[in-house]
């Protein structure tokens, strides 16, 4: 029996058998263990399942776009990814690229300069391990299906709440401060909006917060930001 456990890992998402049939064997020569998804939500899952050590990605997917895989994907990994598909135009390599991409290659393709883009972008890009799931005191994020538990309760966040969540807890024990959320989420011309800010982080701490009144997820920097207390630390904001 082959020996796998130093093995490069790739994750093929697509939905044609022939591609991901041709790619296993470019890869499958090159060292990695292969791994197929013929969709978008497959393709989530085994990320988060197989935790792979590059993707290649098709955006012509059954079920989603890749583009909206790519988003999804980046909100919780960054996984080097590889785009392989028809699309070759300039908006589609520049709208893939901004979305988390490290490369973007279009069919036909020639294996060689695949996996040589593979050897790239794996040489560049962190190491750090994806962590699709967040635990802290009584708050449990699954970033893959975007369920929040507090407690033994389910609570829903607006899109925009579910954001700021999101880019506190990847940024846990860390201040993120007003100008970087405001940028993130409502986008570059509003950085100085800070009264959005103050609305929604409101609304955020009375979903997920046991007492809103004295935050113990949420620490507030006055005058700089907010920091996600680090998991097994207690601390009043």
């Amino acid at each position: 029996m082959t020996d796998t456990i130093n093995k490069p890992v790739a994750l093929v998402v697509d939905d044609e058998n022939q591609i991901r049939r041709l790619l296993q064997l470019a890869l499958e020569m090159e060292g990695y263990v292969v791994h197929e998804a013929a969709s978008g939500q497959e393709g989530l899952a085994a990320a988060a399942f197989r935790k792979p050590d590059v993707i290649i990605l098709d955006l012509g997917l059954p079920d989603m776009d890749g583009m909206e895989v790519l988003r999804r994907l980046r909100e919780w990994s960054k996984v080097p990814v590889l785009v392989l598909t028809v699309r070759q135009e300039v908006q589609d390599k520049v709208a893939a690229l901004d979305l988390g991409a490290d490369d973007y290659l279009t069919k036909p393709f020639h294996a060689a300069e695949l996996t040589a883009r593979m050897r790239a972008i794996r040489r560049h890009s962190p190491v750090e391990p994806d962590q699709p799931e967040y635990k802290s005191g009584s708050l449990y994020v699954n970033f893959l299906s975007r369920k929040v538990v507090v407690g033994d309760r389910e609570v829903h966040l607006t899109a925009t709440e579910y954001a700021l969540l999101r880019i506190l807890v990847k940024n846990e024990g860390r201040v993120v401060t007003h100008r970087q959320l405001l940028r993130t989420v409502w986008g570059p011309n509003s950085e100085e909006q800070s009264q959005y800010l103050r609305v929604y982080m409101n609304h955020l701490r009375k979903k997920i917060e046991i007492n809103p009144a004295e935050p113990r997820l949420i620490k507030t920097e006055p005058g700089i930001g907010y920091r996600m207390i680090e998991s097994g630390m207690s601390e009043k904001a």
